[in-house]
């Protein structure tokens, strides 16, 4: 990829835009099998965007996320105490909002009622929890341009923690914002893997107390470096049966069968992973492997989407898709604020 396309491209609108359209393009096939999908939809290459193009709590909770991190920024440089505040204010004002009507996870709907108080946020934090609803909402994380490393790093973990608080959450959270960036800033798909089995063997058993406290005591780890360990193991196990399903791929099969259903972090990162790098010039073709799958289709979808849409900008979408799709205008206010 050019350095002009690099810059030109419109990332952030790119990755926000394809994250709310395969959340949007999944949200009806969640819960079923691949032949029911098909009997559906028909043909998986040739799926459309449901009308009217509604989201789930996939894209209200990234909105969420993203709105957080422009509050923290206003107030200053990122840190975890100054991007704490408004990321706890935005998910409990989610819990409460009358638009939390699309099957919200029960782990962020516990951790969120839980926020809503004075609490420490370590103890609302379900620590036995790595379900998907943690990294499916952090790519804003990875858009933001200017973030150190450890701001990445440490806001992608911090905000999967505020409700999912197993360490493969906060692993694949900053592994998914890692990949987002990566490719937002001009990497091409063949190194991407590569990439991030790097990051994940550097920074295994790296605990970021200044952005997560003393939460590894809850989760009853005899040390922090032993919490977080855990997590990169797993994603690295994750990333393992990516590399090894796309040494012999098979674009018609459900990708599901090789990597995972999606339900828990790891797998939504491997999965989302899969699908996007067996069509990475085709972003459409793309979201809709990720639609078509036995797994959680819709956080599937999104996460194809945030990849596919950080890679080719915002380009990457028909119109007449992104022209219809649910809180077009806050994607794309956010978008703008990111984009480079």
């Amino acid at each position: 990829m050019t350095e002009a396309r690099t810059l030109t491209k419109r990332a952030a609108t790119g990755a926000l835009t394809g994250l709310a359209l395969g959340d949007a393009l999944g949200f009806p096939t969640e819960f079923n099998s691949v032949p029911s999908i098909l009997a559906k939809c028909g043909p998986w290459r040739q799926m459309r965007l449901p009308k009217p193009a509604y989201v789930t709590d996939d894209t209200q909770m990234t909105l969420a996320v993203a709105r957080g991190l422009r509050t923290a920024m206003d107030r200053g440089l990122l840190t975890g105490p100054r991007l704490l505040r408004p990321l706890r204010e935005e998910f409990v004002d989610w819990y409460h909002s009358p638009d939390n009507n699309r099957a919200p996870g029960h782990t962020c709907m516990t951790a969120c009622r839980l926020l809503d108080g004075d609490r420490p946020w370590q103890e609302a934090s379900r620590t036995g929890s790595k379900g998907c609803g943690a990294n499916m909402r952090v790519a804003p994380v990875g858009l933001v341009p200017g973030l150190s490393e450890e701001q990445r790093s440490g806001a992608a973990q911090l905000q999967a923690a505020l409700t999912h608080g197993h360490p493969t959450a906060l692993a694949a959270s900053d592994l998914t914002a890692r990949a987002v960036h990566l490719l937002a800033n001009g990497t091409e798909p063949m190194g991407l893997l590569g990439q991030l089995r790097s990051y994940a063997y550097e920074n295994s058993g790296r605990y970021l107390h200044r952005w997560l406290g003393d939460l590894w005591r809850h989760a009853g780890d005899p040390t922090p470096e032993a919490y977080i360990t855990r997590g990169w193991e797993e994603c690295l196990a994750a990333l393992a049966t990516v590399q090894d399903a796309l040494r012999d791929p098979s674009p018609e099969t459900d990708p599901c069968e090789r990597t995972g259903d999606g339900w828990i972090a790891e797998e939504a990162l491997a999965t989302a992973l899969h699908c996007f790098l067996l069509f990475p010039g085709e972003p459409v073709t793309a979201l809709r492997r990720a639609a078509c799958t036995r797994g959680d289709s819709d956080s599937l979808g999104c996460l194809t989407g945030a990849f596919a849409g950080a890679y080719q900008g915002a380009d990457a979408w028909p119109e007449e898709w992104a022209g219809r799709i649910e809180y077009r205008g806050d994607l794309l206010s956010l978008g703008a604020l990111w984009d480079v």
